[in-house]
């Protein structure tokens, strides 16, 4: 069987290819130029629900990777207490939830920190606040005393995916990355994030919660690499979308003598799209800040304002009468009224179709 590349005498000395590497790191550099520009022209309560909106997909997808679904509005309202935020109709949230939550916003807004065993032991810690995953019983807030083995398949027939470094190794495993990761390495932020992504990964430290908390370590970093605890976008969300290739580039990786260049070529491709993703979501952002901004002495009830913002963020389908009732929780009268009022101030116009099937939308602004 092939080593693994903590098996090498180099190890943890990474090496990798500049030339393959440097322009899509430039490429990402500029992206996130380009977004913290866009958010600059943005007033602080937009800049807000730009950040919570990042933030609680960033722990909604990085819990889906490892098969977890988290409630959306439960993860949002979590966030906005802990950011001292006001949205509003705050839901009762579960504990697993406040967990996750706990270990985000620590890693993103308490960034300058140093990153410590400790630290690490907290963040494990809260991904399992009952002390199991599901009915198994974890050694939670210390790094591991077992042998792990990552298998897939049925009994009988399992298939050995990775073979995680032992035991009695892991203090000083963990001694050394914290090191650097706390150290001034000469290495560009966002180059570091992916090294420790991938180191932390192979590390293997906790018997359950690694893949959360290596993506946690990637959010700090990547929140140090651009000096602020703001998110404008999701590293997780786009690993989600690439999940299979995620695992496929770690586990061939894992068996190089020390050379990472594919999965810094990979990371930064993926980190690239979410990139891309997120400018394609502030284009939404800044046009609803507009629209708002035209609109600052217009007068709408609070119906009139809800649907606004849902067709501002995106609505998909026709709005026509009965899908405002619907949505405004009003009667059909009451709807047309209200669109109507918006006809006549010019905030919307009529679709060309008639009669039933009459639909609406916001006026170019």
């Amino acid at each position: 069987m092939a080593k693994y590349i903590y098996q090498y005498k180099n190890w943890p000395q990474f090496t990798w290819d500049e030339s393959r590497i440097s322009a899509l790191l430039g490429e990402v550099r500029n992206l996130q130029g380009k977004i913290a520009g866009k958010m600059s022209f943005l007033g602080f309560s937009e800049r807000d629900e730009a950040s919570l909106i990042s933030l609680t997909i960033d722990v909604v997808k990085s819990s889906e990777i490892e098969g977890e679904i988290l409630n959306y509005d439960q993860v949002r309202s979590s966030i906005a207490k802990k950011l001292g935020l006001n949205i509003g109709g705050l839901k009762t949230i579960d504990r697993n939830v406040e967990g996750v939550v706990e270990m985000m916003v620590d890693a993103t807004q308490n960034y300058q920190k140093q990153l410590s065993h400790d630290r690490l032991f907290g963040w494990n810690a809260a991904l399992f606040p009952t002390g199991y995953s599901g009915m198994r019983k974890l050694e939670v807030g210390q790094y591991r005393t077992k042998e792990i083995q990552i298998v897939s398949g049925p009994i009988g027939k399992e298939k050995i995916h990775y073979e995680a470094i032992e035991p009695k190794k892991l203090v000083k495993e963990m001694n050394t990355f914290l090191d650097w990761i706390n150290g001034n390495v000469n290495l560009d932020p966002v180059l570091k994030a992916a090294v420790a992504h991938f180191w932390f990964i192979i590390i293997h430290p906790f018997e359950d919660g690694n893949g959360r908390i290596a993506r946690a370590v990637t959010d700090l970093l990547l929140s140090r690499a651009e000096g602020s605890p703001e998110r404008f976008y999701s590293m997780s969300s786009q690993l989600m979308v690439q999940k299979k290739e995620y695992y496929a580039i770690l586990q061939k990786v894992q068996h190089s003598d020390g050379d990472i260049t594919d999965w810094l070529d990979w990371f930064f491709l993926c980190l690239k799209n979410a990139l891309i993703q997120a400018e394609n979501g502030m284009e939404k952002i800044l046009n609803k800040s507009k629209f708002w901004k035209i609109h600052e002495g217009s007068v709408f009830n609070p119906r009139q304002r809800i649907i606004i913002n849902k067709l501002l963020d995106g609505f998909d389908g026709k709005m026509r009468t009965s899908k405002w009732a619907t949505l405004a929780k009003c009667s059909s009268d009451t709807a047309l009224r209200d669109i109507k009022d918006l006809l006549d101030q010019g905030v919307f116009v009529q679709e060309d179709s008639g009669g039933r099937s009459t639909s609406y939308s916001l006026a170019p602004f």
